[in-house]
């Protein structure tokens, strides 16, 4: 139903590993793109997932990061840890600069993992269902929303189909607005013809290698609105400190004071979920967990939320 998009970095794998028995009860699928050349963080998240009896799927030719250029340690990798595992699936991701002959290659070399189709800007779908027109209907497909609209899925239809849509809008921490909407996909997606959605969780589908500068910080919570139709919204809680790198433990308590006065208005809608009450335990103790962890939580609440609202 639900399928979280990670890309591989550290806090995004430890928000999957600490997720995974949540993840697999309420049968969220995530998606995971390794960035990092390294794999023992993709291994234990793996492991944790595996272990909770949930499934995942691994994109085995990431468009970002470490193994841009050449995916075959995580192909090695899949093949030496889980060649004969129901859980781990291998994600083939159809970019634009992929030809037919191409992304036939990758699929078969990972047949025996249960592949996937991810289209996200591939521009020769009619060729490439026709090429594998008697595999299709044994095929899972997960669309990109941005790069995949209506005329080029229907070239797929016969295959189960999750389409994911990017609802975190990124500009400078300073730019943000209060509160603005995220997605209504949770609501929507059976109309749209699919079988589940996604999306990439409060973190967006901008890749950086890493982030500059805090001259702001922000604490982004996702809540669902029950007076306009169940839509997901974001509230951005940013500092008022804005015009300096220094001192983000303070920024960072300035944003989560104004996390807590929402929450005690009784009137943020924002879910209490372990995410939550781990802020406040924060705000409690003064205390500064850095910018990574802070982003963790976000993620985090974000998945419980989901799986609050979906059971």
């Amino acid at each position: 139903m639900y399928h979280p998009y990670f890309r591989g970095k550290q806090f995004e794998l430890l928000t999957i590993r600490e997720l995974a028995p949540l993840l697999a009860e309420s049968g969220f699928v995530p998606i995971v793109e390794p960035v990092r050349e390294g794999l023992n963080g993709l291994k234990r998240a793996l492991e944790a997932v595996c272990n909770a009896g949930g499934k995942v799927i691994v994109i085995v030719n990431p468009n970002y990061g470490d193994h841009s250029v050449d995916g075959a340690s995580i192909s090695e990798f899949l093949g030496d840890e889980y060649g004969d595992s129901e859980s781990v699936s291998a994600g083939i991701l159809l970019s634009s600069d992929m030809t037919v002959e191409d992304a036939v290659a990758c699929y078969t070399a990972h047949e025996a993992h249960n592949p996937v189709l991810v289209h996200a800007g591939f521009t020769i779908p009619k060729a490439l269902a026709a090429r594998m027109a008697d595999r299709l209907p044994s095929l899972s497909h997960v669309f990109l929303e941005e790069h995949a609209k209506i005329l080029y899925r229907r070239h797929f239809e016969s295959g189960g189909g999750i389409i994911i849509r990017d609802g975190f809008r990124k500009v400078r921490n300073a730019d943000y607005p209060d509160v603005e909407e995220f997605s209504d996909l949770h609501v929507t997606y059976n109309q749209l013809g699919m079988d589940g959605f996604g999306d990439f969780l409060v973190v967006g589908d901008v890749y950086s290698e890493g982030g500059g500068p805090a001259y702001a910080v922000a604490i982004h919570l996702t809540f669902i609105d029950p007076d306009n139709d169940d839509v997901m919204y974001i509230y951005h809680f940013v500092s008022d400190t804005k015009d300096t790198p220094a001192d983000p433990a303070g920024k960072f308590a300035q944003a989560l004071r104004k996390l807590i006065e929402k929450l005690d208005s009784g009137t943020s809608h924002i879910l209490d979920t372990s995410a939550i009450r781990e802020f406040r335990v924060l705000h409690e103790k003064g205390h500064f967990p850095g910018l990574g962890y802070i982003k963790k939580l976000s993620m985090k609440h974000h998945v419980e939320t989901l799986a609050q609202y979906l059971r």
